[in-house]
């Protein structure tokens, strides 16, 4: 560990210790909803060890160690991830399974495969038992890690190793990192060893095939592995519909219409990701008032907008000069808790302050420096200056100071 590193994991134990000795601790519950809205990595860690009775389960503290990791992996902390969860070893309940597998699943989670094996191997030292369970969250690592091509070898070299069996989970994690390295052949291969071992083939994984087959634009081996899918009786559930709709949203809006009209059908509810997908077919097409109506009337159809909902609508509404209109579904985002990135409302404050609409585009930079992280709101104080509203904020404060 460098000597920055180890100075500031010394602050962190210390204010660990501090925040310990007092009373002012929190409930994971309290802790989980300021992490999600934390990005300080330093106050992360803080907020994270002022928990009172952090493990009350290893589920209910998962979340949020996987927050403060998340924090510090975003300002590429990675030794005092290290750290920060090294430390986890010294808890008596390291003997525990699902206790060690949330330690695994957090260095996936920051990237960090090689610490997540190491730690996997130390389980006899450790006392601590292995199953599917502890091995199939080291395979979803090596996934978050994204090192695809390593989850065949771990596959078939550690259950035998270890004298267990790969559940339907890890046949799952294994058929997706092939298709993630775009090899559906070989996850389909891996079908017929799942059907010979008589393991559980669910419609999850053959959706997940179906997508990378889409993916490869190898639409005739798609429509195969649907097919089969059918034959199995594993579906088509909302999700593998949701898979053949996003390959024909750039089309005609017809053809998603047709495929929902299918799912409701079929019995099945189409879900907001399925209108999100007939709202940007209709905005691809250059139909915006069509896409609206999709918008507003997903409340009618039993769902809620969402965050690609939002972004969407306001990115193509902006391309066809709505503006004013985008800064009414921008508010209705706020509202909602469901802001769009940087660069979308980037387009939409630019296209306000060309509509000389500036109040709406100050009103939108106060918002964002509430709800956006310290290099955002940087980034945004800078594109105000570029923009003129700097000035034109500094004069209005300066009016109300003299009246």
């Amino acid at each position: 560990m460098s000597s920055s590193a180890a100075l500031r994991h010394a602050r962190h134990l210390s204010t660990a210790a501090a925040l310990s000795a007092s009373s002012a601790t929190i409930s994971i519950s309290k802790a989980k909803s300021k992490l999600k809205a934390e990005h300080d990595p330093d106050k992360a860690l803080e907020i994270y060890s002022s928990v009172s009775d952090r493990y009350i389960s290893p589920l209910s503290s998962r979340y949020a160690q996987e927050y403060t990791v998340k924090r510090l992996a975003k300002s590429h902390r990675f030794s005092d991830i290290e750290s920060f969860l090294d430390s986890h070893k010294n808890s008596s309940q390291i003997t525990q399974e699902p206790f060690l597998s949330s330690i695994i699943r957090s260095y996936g989670v920051a990237g960090m495969f090689d610490h997540a094996l190491n730690i996997y191997h130390e389980m006899d030292d450790l006392g601590t038992p292995r199953s599917t369970i502890s091995f199939n969250v080291l395979l979803s690592a090596c996934v978050h890690s994204k090192q695809y091509d390593r989850v065949p070898h771990l596959f078939d070299e550690i259950p035998v190793k270890y004298g267990f069996l790969p559940d339907k989970v890890s046949y799952g994690i294994l058929i997706r990192s092939y298709c993630e390295n775009g090899s559906p052949e070989m996850a389909m291969e891996r079908l017929k060893e799942m059907e010979e071992k008589d393991v559980e083939i669910t419609t999850v994984t053959f959706t997940t095939i179906l997508h990378s087959f889409y993916k490869k634009g190898k639409i005739d081996e798609a429509k195969r592995v649907w097919n089969e899918m059918v034959i199995r009786g594993h579906g088509p559930d909302v999700g593998a519909y949701n898979v053949k709709i996003m390959n024909i949203q750039g089309g005609d809006p017809e053809g998603v219409k047709a495929l929902i009209e299918e799912m409701s059908d079929a019995g099945l509810k189409p879900d907001t990701i399925s209108y999100n997908y007939l709202m940007t077919c209709y905005c691809k097409n250059g139909l915006m008032d069509e896409a609206q109506k999709v918008y507003e009337d997903l409340g009618s159809k039993g769902c809620n907008p969402n965050a690609a909902t939002f972004r969407t609508l306001i990115f193509y509404l902006c391309k066809k000069g709505r503006f004013e209109t985008g800064y009414k579904v921008f508010k209705e985002s706020v509202r909602v808790h469901k802001i769009p990135d940087f660069s979308t409302l980037k387009y939409l404050v630019e296209g306000l302050v060309q509509r000389s609409k500036l109040k709406d585009a100050k009103g939108m930079g106060r918002t964002v420096k509430k709800k956006f992280p310290p290099n955002l709101v940087k980034a945004w104080t800078k594109l105000e200056e570029e923009l003129g509203l700097a000035k034109l904020e500094a004069g209005d404060k300066k009016v109300n100071h003299t009246c």
